[in-house]
């Protein structure tokens, strides 16, 4: 297979900056190759509104203070420069399916959404109305070409791998994005961005929700949706109700403390029955699960018809472990792990691995199998 593939000095680039180093120092980089870089950031939050109740800076991307640091980046090197207002989509494709999905008993994954409709399509799209040859972004990941078909596939630094959110690119976007750090460690960007004198050199990394900076998701989604909806019972998996609950969105699996149970032992929530509104608890065997069904699939190989091994990954930090893929009849697939995992988890991405290169993903439905010890 080929290396990925360089950018060629006389390019005309999109980089999608965010205020960050990473961004930053692949712009930086690109245009002292000689490419033709443009910087856009996405305005996808209304910031007025935001920092009224939240401050003027927060631990998160996308920002007021990230937008201004774009901007300074942008005319430190001399290079043009837009914010694109993406607001609405924003809040039709990632702040209302984040809702939807808490309240429906998922936890989901909104980086990989944002990535998929804002960057990589609408993004993208507004990229090539600029007569651009790519769009870049700053992330940790590598597009590798085997003169046929396109791969997307982990990079240099694996501690900072980010191809587990990006599963969803497609062969016709990976013709035109590329990702210029797929070489290079987070601590090289950094020495990048002193050497080329960008003040973001040692701005740390964004660790929250964008549009929950305080990281209390609860309070977020009750301004959206209202308080005092989804309440009911916490049910041991033996049936036994043990207590009541403000609401199901409350929970994520593999949660222990809060539950507020007295138990002989140690519980955790093992499974949220939105239908009947009860969150089900159980001891810790009961998290370990064997079967999980993967839905609304991306590939970036031919469709399967017949199962096949591969390594899944089950959110960010998973370490991805054997499995086997054995497709379904309604397009999803089930994915049977060698050995039982914990915190498998309805609404996070599932991404499918042969070495170092992605092959597909999707998002999780259901655990089908419990393994009882």
């Amino acid at each position: 297979m080929k290396q990925h593939l360089d950018i060629e000095a006389g390019k005309r680039v999109v980089v999608a900056m965010s205020g960050g180093v990473d961004s930053s120092v692949a712009a930086a980089l690109l245009q002292e190759q000689g490419c033709e870089v443009i910087g856009m950031t996405m305005q996808i939050w209304d910031y007025a509104n935001f920092t009224a109740k939240q401050g003027d800076t927060f631990g998160t991307c996308c920002s007021l203070d990230d937008v201004h640091d774009a901007r300074r980046v942008a005319d430190g090197l001399g290079i043009p420069f837009y914010v694109v207002n993406f607001e609405e989509e924003f809040e039709k494709s990632v702040i209302d399916k984040f809702c939807d999905d808490y309240f429906s008993g998922r936890t989901p994954n909104p980086c990989v959404l944002c990535n998929q409709i804002l960057k990589f399509e609408t993004l993208l799209r507004r990229a090539r109305e600029l007569e651009a040859d790519y769009l870049v972004t700053g992330h940790y990941a590598r597009i590798r070409h085997d003169g046929e078909h396109y791969h997307l596939c982990k990079g240099e630094d694996h501690s900072k791998d980010q191809s587990y959110f990006l599963f969803t690119l497609t062969q016709e976007q990976m013709q035109f994005v590329r990702f210029p750090l797929a070489d290079i460690t987070k601590d090289e960007v950094r020495q990048h961005a002193a050497r080329l004198g960008l003040r973001v050199a040692e701005k740390p990394e964004s660790q929250d929700i964008c549009f929950v900076p305080d990281g209390d998701y609860v309070r977020f989604l009750e301004e959206q949706r209202g308080a005092g909806t989804m309440n009911g019972d916490i049910v041991h998996v033996n049936g036994t109700v043990l207590g009541t609950h403000a609401g199901i969105y409350r929970y994520t699996i593999g949660q222990r403390r809060g539950l507020g149970l007295s138990w002989p032992e140690p519980l955790y929530v093992v499974a949220l029955d939105a239908p009947n509104r009860r969150v089900i608890v159980g001891e810790k065997s009961h998290l370990s699960v064997t079967i999980c069904r993967v839905g609304d699939l991306t590939w970036s190989i031919p469709v399967p018809q017949e199962p096949f091994r591969t390594a899944c990954r089950i959110r960010y930090r998973h370490q991805e472990v054997p499995a086997t893929i054995t497709p379904c009849a309604d397009g999803s697939v089930d994915v049977c792990f060698d050995t039982p995992q914990q915190g498998v988890t309805p609404g996070q991405a599932a991404v499918f691995y042969d070495g170092d290169c992605v092959l597909g993903g999707g998002w999780i439905l259901d655990t089908v199998l419990r393994a009882q010890n």
